[in-house]
This record gives C-alpha cells, structure tokens and sequence, in this order.
C-alpha cells in the first residue's frame, strides 16, 4: 500500500457535508456489528482503526467510538491529490498524528464485499502500529529505496516477475501449496531463495507476509460471511498480485506446523522468511 502525507488543518463544512458525514456514520455503524461475528478468526480483528472517505477533494475522518459502537466525525480535510472513486488503501494521516486509516470512497457501502475491504485495510493499519516500522528496518531492500527516497517501492520495486524460472518455480510453489505437498513447497521455495538477489527474495516475502496475511484474514472473514473468496493472483503471469496468493498459501501451510501462526504476526514474518 502506498504511504501518503496529508495535512490535517480542519475545514468548516456545509450543511450538505455534514448531512454527507451523518450518512457515513449510520453506513459505519455495520463495522461494530460485523466485527462481533468475525473476531474470532484472528485477534487483531478486535481493534477498530479509523476510516477517512474520499468526498471530493477532502477527506472525511471517522474514528471509532468503542463506547457508543459507533464512528463519530472527527474531521474533513483536504486531501493531497485527487482520489479516485474506488480507493481502498491504508496509509497515516498527519490529521491522526501519524496514525493509520482505512481510506476508502463512498460506494465501499454499497456491498457486504466493501466492508469485508474495509477490515482488509484495517490489517495493514495493525501491522503499520505493531510490527512493521521494526520489521522494514531490517530489509536492505527497503533501506536501499529509503536512500533513494523511493516511498512507492512496496509497488515498483523492478522485480524480475518476466523471469521464466523465477515464474514457473512460483507457480509450482503455488500448485505444491494447494495441494498440501509439504516437500514441493520446501524444494520450490528454496530454490527461490538460491537464484534471487537478497533484495528480490525480501520484496517477496514482504509482500507475501503484507498482503499475504490480509488475504488470508479477508477471505476467512469471506468464508464466514457466505461471499466467494478473493483469488486474484492465483493464475496467470507472475506479478505482485502473485505474492499475496502465495502469502495467504504459505500462512496456511505455516499454521499446520505452528499453533501461533498467524496470531503472531511478526513470528509469522520470520516463519515466512525462514522457509526452505
């Protein structure tokens, strides 16, 4: 996901806005609901983040109000550039202090699958206060980009996805995944780790631990609820999108041989990392 800055000085609102942010709000109040069916897949569905709506140029924060089990408005504020209809990211905001947010666009509402997006991004809000700044620390490929003032690395890192080994040694770590071949999985993997670069194998890993892990969590929460799961990634040319299949496949593989995964989720960094 990418990370942005955003300037949290509070703009007076119309009549129209505050009727807008009154219906966000009411449409808010089915996180508190749903969260109580679905917490017990994992712990850190038990903490609410706030949600900021793209509403023209400015956003509109919500933060959640444990007490009430509502959202109540907490601000509007401009946004740094255009956001499309149809973001669903997380990233801080200047307007929380630093702290992360759910940022999605109105229409998120619409459906059972837009709030099952909305907790989705509330797994990378846990990660990003948890585990994550220690994590990033420790990966030459993010202090290389860091030097570099690349802040959008985690989407354009050059990974070389056009390799034929490296895609048909993916695609067979997938397959072995699938099919709980515990041995193909282990050969798949470390070749992986032979022939790409420390910096390549980190970006895979990260992405499959980032995105992995709230991929394994959406469609658990998908199963639960009676949606189809998320598959994307699962076929085709090797890509990012790969990585989060392959993460969500290797946490579940993980989590047969360890009870703390993926409860634990810097240990179920390091199991991923780890693996060959």
């Amino acid at each position: 996901m990418a990370f942005f800055s955003i300037g949290g000085r509070t703009v007076r609102t119309t009549p129209f806005q505050d009727r807008a942010a009154s219906a966000y709000a009411e449409s808010l109040r089915k996180v508190f609901q749903l969260r109580e069916k679905i917490k017990p897949i994992h712990p850190l569905l038990e903490n609410l983040h706030p949600v900021a709506i793209a509403e023209g140029e400015n956003l509109l924060i919500f933060k959640p109000d444990e007490s009430r089990k509502a959202y109540a408005f907490e601000v509007r504020t401009p946004a740094p550039v255009p956001i499309s209809k149809g973001i669903r990211a997380a990233f801080p905001l200047e307007a929380l202090a630093g702290k992360p947010a759910c940022v999605v666009s109105g229409e998120v509402f619409d459906s059972l699958e837009g709030y099952v997006t909305i907790f989705h991004e509330f797994v990378h809000c846990h990660q990003f206060l948890t585990c994550e700044p220690r994590l990033k620390e420790r990966l030459t490929v993010y202090r290389r980009a860091m030097e570099k003032k690349d802040f959008r690395w985690e989407l354009q890192h050059p990974f070389p996805y056009a390799d034929p080994f490296v895609g048909r040694t993916y695609e067979r770590l997938l397959q072995a995944l699938d099919s709980g071949d515990e041995a193909a999985v282990l050969e798949s993997r470390g070749e992986l780790r032979r022939v790409l670069p420390e910096v390549d194998y980190e970006y895979m890993v990260w992405q499959e631990w980032k995105e992995g892990l709230a991929r394994y969590i959406e469609n658990r929460i998908r199963v639960l609820l009676g949606l189809a799961q998320n598959l994307g990634g699962r076929q085709g040319e090797l890509s990012r999108i790969s990585f989060y299949a392959g993460g969500e496949g290797i946490i579940q593989f993980l989590a047969g041989r360890d009870g703390n995964i993926p409860s634990d989720i810097e240990k179920t960094f390091e199991a991923i990392y780890a693996l060959e």
